[in-house]
């Protein structure tokens, strides 16, 4: 009896750990959202397309306008928008009418596993990181754009991979990210709760099934640490940091404010900037007018 108890309990335990690995399996591929034919813009725009690990990262250039509706000349400054997961570069095409009206050109791309670009096995918030490296170096290279000003505007996990990068070299001159998970568990834990999953123990056991599917370190997961890598990089140019603006809509239930109003209280006052508007729901923050009127001179002031 205790021989065949055994055994039921072991098979039990199997099957659980099974169904458990094959739910962080299917956890770890975001909804790949197609794109439209062509952006909704009023100015003149351009497909691209580079590479990021080997895979082909797919996007748009928009050019920038003046205000009376021409090309600016020269060199321009570019603001790399980068989504979210399980999003695209049609969706964040709510942010470009003012930037390319204020004279930027706007480089938006999917991530790999997203849109039109390439998939891979298991995506991360490293890929994140990896995929705006990549996207750094093409607009360097890329002709008519300056590349001693180029910004970064990342809407929730492509704000955490934008952060990540500049810990790992990326060289730009200002960041604002919109409705950004501070904390790898916070987006795990929404995740699942949009998709109706159990938070306890799935958010327990799935990092360590993501870690393994994508092959990260513990190392590395530990340094992804954002309250550090503020610390680290963030601040005034004056200073050699690179200035940061973060927002975050109180209305957004999704991926809740706490988290950054306690990251504002635990780091100095001039390490990075906060905004919180009032819009409701995750990608929605734009809509409400204290957010170009903070960001649009948030970029002036340091894309000079």
């Amino acid at each position: 009896m205790g021989i065949v108890f055994i055994l039921i309990v072991a098979v039990i335990s199997v099957l659980a750990a099974i169904l458990i690995w094959n739910i962080g399996a299917k956890s770890q591929q975001p909804r790949k959202l197609p794109n439209a034919e062509k952006p909704d813009v009023t100015t003149d725009w351009q497909s691209l397309s580079f590479t990021s690990g080997g895979s082909s990262i797919e996007g748009w250039l928009l050019q920038p306008v003046s205000t009376i509706g021409e090309k600016r000349e020269g060199e321009k400054p570019v603001v790399i928008v980068a989504h979210g997961w399980g999003s695209n570069r049609t969706r964040v095409l709510r942010y470009a009418r003012p930037l390319y009206e204020a004279g930027y050109a706007v480089f938006m791309y999917d991530a790999r596993s997203h849109g039109d670009s390439e998939p891979i096995k298991a995506p991360s918030a490293l890929m994140f990181r990896d995929d705006m490296l990549a996207a750094i170096a093409a607009a360097k290279n890329m002709p008519g754009l300056d590349a001693k000003r180029i910004a970064v505007l990342g809407h929730s996990l492509g704000g955490f991979g934008a952060l990540l990068a500049v810990d790992h070299g990326a060289e730009v001159s200002v960041i604002v990210t919109d409705s950004m998970p501070v904390r790898f568990d916070t987006m795990l834990k929404a995740e699942l709760r949009r998709k109706k999953m159990p938070i306890f123990p799935l958010a327990y056991l799935i990092p360590s099934i993501w870690l393994i599917r994508a092959g990260i370190s513990r190392r590395q997961y530990r340094e992804a640490d954002i309250k550090a890598i503020l610390q680290k990089h963030a601040g005034s140019r004056a200073a050699g940091k690179v200035p940061v603006l973060m927002v975050h809509s109180d209305g957004d239930h999704f991926i809740g404010s706490e988290d950054l109003k306690q990251l504002r209280s635990d780091l100095p006052e001039e390490t990075m900037k906060t905004l919180f508007v009032q819009s409701s729901g995750h990608s929605a923050s734009e809509q409400d007018p204290a957010f170009w009127s903070a960001v649009l001179p948030f970029l002036n002031a340091n894309m000079k």
